[in-house]
């Protein structure tokens, strides 16, 4: 069920990847005799292969993220499991060492909080509400670097806009009357192409973030709940 919610997401961003990448077929078809590494890549110069490389980690990280932002990948459910059946026999201190020697979402929450049983519920509480909103700061700084990429992308492509823009400009300073369009080709080109790599990168990079940070928030909420559940039955203790 989760996955058809997720499939019109994702069937946006393949969509919003052919219609940035639709222009780069179309050129090719009407310049047959330049490569699309020399018209797209090489023309872009240093600016050019920065953005591609940020795609490159873009890609690798949004990989990640769809392999291990789960629940059930940050949170076993055996995990779960033994935890509950300590509390079920009142085996507190052997389900805090277990919560030390497995670190993760839930059981930081739970080694925040089992170390005060004694002071009351409502101390209990209030030190777990604090590390839950720990790791969710975790998970979402997690999830940063695919904003940070999505952001910075497009002016990078500015900058290359720029760059190419007053390289076009110098030639013309330079060659005066005497110039022509084919002398302007590699600015202006410049110009172009780095605009186009930065928000080809940008769009679907920002769409996985927005997708990403959704998930982030469902999985903090079902993760805080489960630890509710788990400590509730110390609620009037």
């Amino acid at each position: 069920m989760k996955a058809m919610k997720m499939a019109p997401m994702w069937a946006v961003a393949i969509l919003l990847f052919g219609m940035m990448a639709s222009p780069v077929f179309a050129q090719d078809a009407e310049v047959p005799d330049q490569s699309w590494v020399e018209a797209y890549i090489l023309a872009g110069g240093t600016i050019g292969f920065v953005i591609l490389f940020m795609s490159f980690i873009s890609l690798a990280l949004i990989i990640e993220h769809v392999v291990n932002i789960k629940r059930d990948k940050i949170v076993p459910p055996q995990l779960i499991d033994e935890i509950e059946g300590m509390f079920d026999n009142e085996e507190y201190q052997e389900a805090l060492e277990l919560c030390e020697a497995e670190p993760n979402y839930l059981t930081n929450i739970l080694a925040a909080g089992l170390p005060r049983i004694n002071a009351g519920f409502e101390t209990m509480k209030a030190a777990m509400d604090e590390a839950s909103a720990e790791e969710s700061v975790k998970l979402q700084q997690k999830i940063g670097y695919l904003s940070l990429i999505g952001n910075i992308s497009p002016m990078m492509g500015l900058f290359g806009t720029v760059s190419g823009m007053i390289e076009a400009f110098q030639t013309i300073a330079k060659m005066g009357a005497a110039v022509t369009p084919s002398d302007l080709a590699a600015g202006i080109s410049k110009a172009l192409v780095t605009t186009f790599l930065g928000l080809l990168v940008a769009i679907p990079t920002m769409i996985a973030y927005f997708i990403f940070r959704n998930k982030v928030i469902r999985v903090s909420l079902e993760i805080s709940a489960i630890a509710d559940d788990l400590v509730d039955r110390f609620r009037g203790k």
